[in-house]
């Protein structure tokens, strides 16, 4: 069985790597961010991501195994994210990778960045049965998942535009906010009125799909006609009303979707009368324990990284009809490892 677990994640802005025992304990965990980097910018510059990545993941990897009072030779085996990202922020991980696999023969797993998101909370809950409905939310992808059996993914919707976290940072730009966008417009809208603002939900009633490019449009209309017509801006108001309707639409869209398949409980999700498990925001972001997670499930199915293999820039969750069997067990319980933190909470 695969135990310790050592791995990287370059496929954005942070440089990651973690240390996990079991696919269950975090024993180290680092993430060098790039935020003050890219914040003159607005936004992320992939050929600065990736040189910085260069600069840092073999002092981030140094880091984490010091933490962990381990060395490469107390590994049982590694994980690299392989996509979806920035080719060649994936590409800096991948090649790190790759080098220790082959200096140690260590096996190395590839492992999709959707995913490692979705097992995240396996970090912290002890017992999660499955099925389960997964509400996956980030800068680059906002969709509806059921998570059959780890591994085994159908999706049931996505945005047909941007991201519900590209939409926060978009809006936090047009109200004058810092870079990282979303953490600082949560931050404004604390002070204000979530409804001040009558800002649209788009496709709020109808399927199992988003659209946020509608409401970050309004929201720039908005503040257009303030500006215009003089006086200081609500930044406050306008932030609170906008987060109010993109989590309005979050709330409305998983509540249907447990209502359509059944579901009982759910990963990221919200009050509704159903097991609700959700990481802390720590582990939310973009980070290796997660990766260390995924990795290890994927080193105990035999899947092994190739090093001529090469990273998946738009990689995506399999759908139902290539990963999900008929034979699929209706249930099924993760067992916990004796020394899993023990969380749940039913809302």
């Amino acid at each position: 069985m695969t135990r310790l677990v050592l791995a990287v994640e370059t496929s954005c802005d942070e440089t990651a790597a973690a240390i996990v025992r079991g696919g269950r304990e975090v024993l180290s965990s680092v993430v060098a961010s790039q935020a003050v980097l890219h914040a003159e910018f607005g936004g992320v510059v992939p050929e600065l991501a990736s040189r910085r990545h260069l600069e840092t993941v073999n002092a981030v990897v140094a880091e984490t195994l010091s933490q962990a009072t381990l060395e490469l030779a107390d590994l049982d085996g590694l994980a690299v994210t392989i996509g979806p990202g920035l080719m060649g922020a994936l590409l800096v991980g991948m090649a790190t990778a790759k080098a220790y696999s082959y200096a140690t023969g260590l096996p190395l797993a590839g492992v999709n960045h959707l995913e490692a998101h979705i097992l995240a909370a396996f970090l912290e809950f002890d017992r999660l049965r499955l099925p389960a409905l997964v509400l996956l939310a980030s800068g680059g992808h906002t969709m509806l998942v059921i998570m059959e059996e780890i591994g085994r993914y159908r999706v049931l919707g996505e945005t047909r535009d941007d991201a519900a976290g590209e939409a926060f940072d978009k809006v936090a730009k047009v109200l004058g906010l810092d870079y990282p966008g979303g953490p600082a417009l949560e931050e404004a809208a604390v002070d204000g009125d979530p409804a001040a603002f009558a800002f649209p939900r788009a496709m709020r009633a109808a399927g199992l799909e988003f659209s946020f490019s509608g409401l970050k449009t309004s929201v720039l209309y908005t503040v257009k006609r303030l500006r215009e017509e003089g006086g200081a801006l609500p930044v406050a108001d306008l932030a609170a009303s906008f987060q109010e309707a993109a989590v309005d639409t979050l709330v409305a869209k998983i509540a249907r979707a447990a209502e359509e398949t059944g579901s009982e409980r759910v990963i990221l999700a919200v009050a509704r009368g159903l097991g609700l498990y959700y990481p802390s925001p720590a582990l939310c972001t973009d980070n290796a324990a997660m990766v260390a997670v995924a990795g290890h499930h994927a080193l105990e199915r035999g899947e092994r990284l190739g090093l001529d293999a090469r990273p998946d820039p738009a990689l995506t969750l399999a759908t139902s009809e290539t990963l999900v069997s008929p034979e699929a067990p209706a249930s099924s319980e993760v067992p916990a490892s004796s020394d899993a933190p023990a969380s749940s909470e039913e809302a």
